[in-house]
């Protein structure tokens, strides 16, 4: 019997893997497509990820504006961006399309995005452990030599960002509340 669990379990295992592989060459992709339309319309390109399947598959790409994102600057990227999948047909059968402004908890995809949010609080979630831990939140202190450089409770971590799974910036909700 636990030859039966081992197979199925390494089967389950390499489906995954697989599956993992083939959602980044998409988003890698996509962000090749769509990046340099979105930037050449005057705004910044932040991210974009593809969630779901079937009819429930969204594609959710966020833009940023140095005066912010309104309803009317989704729906002219949305237009252009539309168009653009139309032609190019990226992603196969149905999906939502959803343009949103990067929030608050804007994520952090690129190192000039480091560089530019030096100072404020960050969540971090690592690809492969590192100290111990595959999640950190802590101080941004800056992006140097490939590595993100976070202050947690006093102690400088630089991660190589090619370990990084996903950043974000993480406001201090309450912290807002009391200062208002």
């Amino acid at each position: 019997m636990h030859g039966v669990a081992l197979a199925a379990s390494l089967v389950w295992a390499s489906a995954h893997f697989w599956f993992l592989e083939q959602a980044k060459l998409l988003t890698d992709r996509l962000t090749e497509l769509l990046k340099p339309e979105i930037e050449r319309l005057g705004y910044e390109f932040v991210a974009l990820e593809y969630v779901g399947s079937g009819a429930n598959a969204v594609l959710r790409i966020f833009i940023d504006h140095e005066s912010g994102i309104s309803l009317e600057d989704c729906e002219k990227v949305s237009r252009e961006v539309g168009a653009v999948l139309d032609v190019e047909d990226p992603i196969p059968g149905e999906y939502n399309l959803e343009l949103s402004s990067p929030g608050l908890d804007r994520p952090l995809t690129e190192p000039a995005h480091f560089d530019r949010y030096r100072g404020e609080r960050i969540k971090i979630r690592m690809q492969k452990g590192f100290v111990g831990r595959r999640r950190l939140t802590g101080l941004l202190t800056g992006f140097e030599n490939d590595a993100v450089v976070i202050d947690v409770d006093g102690e400088e971590h630089k991660m190589p960002f090619a370990n990084v799974e996903m950043a974000r910036l993480a406001p201090d909700y309450d912290a807002e509340l009391r200062r208002k």
